[in-house]
């Protein structure tokens, strides 16, 4: 058992040397995901969000760079998201992405630092999905998606495939 977390947390250290080094626009796209997701929960939830857009990137089966995951789904011919067809609801809402709120987006690009920094709400380790607790997706029902915990209003799952 020990050893599993110390192998974890040696990767987490990899990890937190890779992420140290990320573009700005790496950056600024993780701090749109964490205003846009969860900008009204609290701190450590915007940090749970924020992880698991970077367990994506370390997952092989996404993209490896944050705004490739964050900005994954369906694309029109014009290259414009199709609306609710994207991983992140966020992104093909039809809404315009502009960041108002001056507090919100402080508070999302010290979340964003401090998860590219390697700072992991225990719960969402190897979190690639969540939902808010107000919709059911259909993938919750499948047998490879195990629930880690709620923080906030948003539900965490790992899944086990």
């Amino acid at each position: 058992m020990r050893m599993i977390f110390l192998c974890m947390a040696l990767v987490y250290l990899a990890i937190c040397v890779m992420f140290s080094t990320a573009k700005a626009s790496e950056l600024n796209c993780l701090v749109e995901a964490v205003y846009y997701e969860a900008r009204s929960e609290p701190f450590v939830a915007q940090l749970a969000v924020a992880n698991v857009v970077l367990e994506r990137v370390r997952d092989h089966r996404f993209p490896s760079t944050i705004c490739s995951v964050v900005h994954q789904g369906r694309y029109n011919k014009k290259g414009q998201p199709i609306r609710h067809k994207c991983m992140f609801s966020y992104w093909c809402d039809g809404k315009p992405e502009r960041m108002k709120e001056i507090a919100a987006l402080k508070t999302a690009i010290s979340v964003s630092e401090m998860a590219l920094n390697g700072v992991v709400v225990e719960i969402t380790v190897g979190a690639t999905h969540y939902h808010a607790t107000y919709v059911r997706p259909h993938w919750i029902l499948s047998h490879t998606f195990m629930e880690l915990g709620q923080l906030g209003r948003h539900i965490f799952y790992l899944d086990t495939r």
